[in-house]
């Protein structure tokens, strides 16, 4: 009943709480009363102390006071010598268990922004860009080529569009894993890409080997079908191949989970070597692997890159290859795939079609129409994303020469490790100043990281100033 006794927890359930008009007091105990509300608190949840509740939130103890008085007052919580505050009884009926689940993800915060309203603050939870205008370009040939032809159609196609099946084989020949359309299953995007995958590989109570740090919509993804994760830490070739095979001579693993080429959040490309190793030892152990390849921006040489890790599979291996145009066009062109063998493809098909009965016929075409040029798309997103990685670390060389920070080999983002605190106490302090980011310690399962967070460079140049500007207000704050 004490789960949330640890404020940092508490803390991070209550995410943007300090964006809300009114006074300090006021906001927090809004947030909180929203949490009992939506049924992230549940009756008996034991409060943190005062005291260590502000020193989480960076805020005065009288802050925390107030609060608490407030909520008092409203009878959302009960307080008894003894026994500390609780969460009262609830009036009316809280959500189910598995939306409460949900609601506690460690990438809910991001998911939460992207529908926030908008406003002062600069939101550096994710990294997405404008839509490539060549998009237009190809949504205009569709509907004057290709729409009689698909209307013509009875409209479903749970694995996908015939054209864009053999579009996706054909990208991955040309990267040196010989596909056939047989092979291929279409998606709607890379999220529901690796949820089919965690459908068909795991059973509840499964266990996951994850890297660490790792992208935290994955952790979401294999929770939501009841697995835990591992961890698995990384070198500069990649997933550290010894300390693999630890996990799997500790653990019954069901599956692993990999980003090889421009791993998210470090930016990482895996070696040729290290991908067959890491192949070969899954192969061994009779471990299927889902292989995330959905960045395609290069930074840094060598410019051309491994073919991905299925391609270095022995027969015996069973590799799940997922794939998107989100990262190399736009964000809303929800068009994502899984590689696999034709056998789990039919099975992954029958998890689609109970899904949605496939992804929207339109938008498949206008991506058979793009993929074959997409390496064009991807080297002028790769000459853009430099000249703003460039300007970034003047920016934090000026502002902030304590953050300290290796350059990635692609992606979009930096993995920075701050000096002396932690990430999630600059998190806070910097929502107050009107920017946030995402601290390491959602990108680990166990919470470790939290040195670390995930800085994005995307911006334009002026949102890209405005937001190191305020994360100089903040981490001045945080060492006051």
């Amino acid at each position: 009943m004490d789960r949330f006794r640890d404020p940092d927890q508490l803390a991070r359930l209550l995410g943007d709480w300090m964006t809300t008009p009114g006074a300090l007091y006021r906001q927090l105990a809004t947030a909180l009363a929203a949490a009992v509300e939506a049924g992230d608190l549940v009756a008996g949840d034991r409060l943190p102390s005062e005291r260590d509740l502000a020193r989480s939130l960076h805020v005065s103890r009288a802050t925390v006071v107030a609060a608490y008085d407030e909520l008092r007052g409203r009878g959302v919580v009960e307080s008894r010598q003894g026994s500390g505050t609780r969460v009262a009884p609830p009036t009316e009926r809280t959500p189910a268990a598995v939306t409460r689940r949900l609601r506690r993800g460690l990438a809910t915060g991001t998911v939460r922004r992207f529908d926030a309203p908008e406003g002062d603050v600069i939101s550096m939870r994710h990294a997405l860009e404008a839509g490539d205008p060549r998009i237009a370009t190809a949504l205009s040939a569709v509907l004057d080529e290709d729409l009689p032809v698909l209307l013509d159609q009875p409209g479903y196609a749970p694995r996908g569009l015939p054209a864009l099946r053999r579009a996706v084989a054909d990208h991955h020949t040309r990267h040196e894993l010989p596909t056939s359309p047989d092979q291929v299953l279409i998606t709607t995007g890379t999220q529901q890409a690796i949820s089919l995958a965690a459908q068909l590989l795991l059973d509840r109570g499964a266990t996951v080997a994850v890297e660490s740090p790792s992208w935290p919509g994955c952790f979401d993804t294999f929770s939501a079908v009841g697995a835990r994760m591992v961890g698995v830490p990384l070198d500069d070739d990649g997933l550290r191949t010894d300390r693999l095979r630890e996990v799997l001579d500790a653990e019954q693993v069901s599956a692993l989970f990999v980003m090889p080429t421009f791993h998210n959040p470090t930016g990482t490309l895996m070696s040729a070597t290290r991908r067959r190793e890491v192949a070969e030892l899954a192969a061994q152990r009779g471990v299927p692997v889902v292989e995330d390849l959905a960045y395609s921006t290069a930074l840094t040489a060598p410019s051309s890159r491994p073919p991905p890790l299925a391609a270095f599979t022995p027969d015996a291996g069973r590799v799940l290859t997922v794939g998107s145009l989100s990262k190399a066009l736009w964000a809303g062109l929800r068009v994502g795939w899984v590689r696999a063998s034709a056998a789990d493809v039919e099975r992954l098909g029958l998890l689609k079609a109970n899904a949605d009965m496939g992804t929207p016929l339109l938008e498949q075409a206008v991506a058979a129409r793009l993929l074959p040029d997409l390496p064009a798309f991807a080297a002028d997103r790769t000459a853009d994303a430099r000249g703003r990685l460039a300007h970034a670390a003047a920016l934090m060389a000026e502002h902030l020469p304590d953050w300290q920070w290796r350059e990635p080999a692609g992606g979009t983002a930096l993995w920075v490790r701050l000096p002396e605190y932690d990430a999630s106490v600059l998190a806070r302090v910097a929502l107050r100043h009107g920017v946030e980011v995402t601290p390491g310690r959602e990108t680990d399962p166990t919470g470790a990281w939290d040195d670390h967070l995930r800085l994005p460079f995307t911006f334009p140049p002026d949102v890209m100033a405005e937001a190191v500007r305020r994360l100089a207000a903040a981490d001045a704050e945080v060492r006051g």
